[in-house]
């Protein structure tokens, strides 16, 4: 899907007065060769160093360098014209838009892969399913035990990943509503921490990104509000759009852009490319999918209920 926006950077120097000139030998770069940076969230680091690397194997003559950073660091490197491409885990908010505005920049979007917030808890956990309010409410710090979710008396210990995290502001602003996150936590700096704290700790609950979410911790299914289905974040659901909180990854570039970065994105929004989105535990976006079993549907938080899988 492509998508055609002006978008933006949060750092004014990124987009005013003149920006720095990339290397003259991108000009005579072509779809399959010569050398391109590109600024990558850590969250997407892994499924776009696949797609670099079957690449450039198909293509020897193409070189394309991938430097970590946030998604913000990645839109202010492209409007700052020191990366070629930037890899985001969520759309341009509005203040890069608006920057973009003002620095007369056009931005064009691809989204390439779509991506889930999933909550994991102890494998001895007895609670299988939450809404969003019990996880705002356990988030808040106004739930002390599991008891109150319909588990065993054991205390609730919430496990929270970087501030700067994409995926800790991506948490807050569609689970929180945008409000801090009041409970005693236990602070961890990646989806391997979560899913490490929460095997150990038998009370532990965290938010990990789909490709991580069965990494020896359970996944619990989730409603939007009490009384609707609950859904596991599983391949068929995100594409669906019925698990609640979802997001897209996006490959961002300047408009007039270089042969190589349409090149690589072409690449990475091919089937070929999609393959490994598929493979790494993301959910392609821009070829056909097609599912042959629907999740379970849930409609209570014990671990006792009936499942339905057609």
């Amino acid at each position: 899907m492509r998508i055609y926006v002006v978008a933006a950077a949060l750092v004014a120097s990124s987009v005013c007065g003149c920006s720095p000139q990339l290397p003259e030998q991108q000009a005579q770069e072509d779809l399959t060769s010569g050398h391109i940076t590109l600024v990558c969230s850590p969250e997407a680091l892994e499924v776009i160093e696949r797609n670099i690397q079957a690449f450039e194997r198909l293509y020897p003559k193409a070189r394309i360098e991938v430097r970590a950073g946030s998604s913000r660091d990645a839109i202010a490197a492209l409007f700052g014209a020191r990366a070629d491409i930037a890899v985001i885990t969520r759309d341009l908010v509005p203040e890069e838009r608006e920057a973009a505005v003002r620095g007369r920049l056009e931005v064009e979007g691809y989204r390439f892969a779509r991506d889930a917030a999933v909550l994991v808890v102890n494998p001895s956990n007895p609670v299988n399913n939450l809404t969003l309010d019990d996880v705002q409410r356990i988030y808040r710090g106004d739930v002390g035990h599991w008891s109150e979710l319909g588990g065993s008396a054991v205390p609730v210990e919430p496990v929270v990943q970087s501030p700067d995290a994409d995926l800790t502001e991506f948490f807050i602003e569609e689970v929180l509503g945008g409000e801090p996150i009041r409970a005693r936590s236990i602070r961890v700096k990646s989806d391997e921490e979560v899913v490490r704290t929460v095997r150990e700790r038998v009370g532990a609950i965290g938010y990990v990104t789909m490709s991580h979410a069965r990494r020896d911790a359970r996944a619990v299914r989730l409603a939007a509000l009490k009384g609707l289905p609950y859904y596991a974040a599983d391949l068929e659901m995100v594409h669906e759009g019925k698990y609640p909180v979802t997001r897209f990854y996006n490959l961002y570039v300047r408009a007039k852009t270089t042969a190589l970065a349409d090149g690589f994105i072409t690449y990475v929004t091919s089937l070929d490319g999609q393959k490994l989105i598929r493979e790494v535990g993301l959910v392609p976006t821009s070829v056909p999918v097609r599912f042959v079993r629907r999740s379970a549907m849930l409609s209570t938080h014990s671990k006792g209920d009936s499942t339905h899988t057609p």
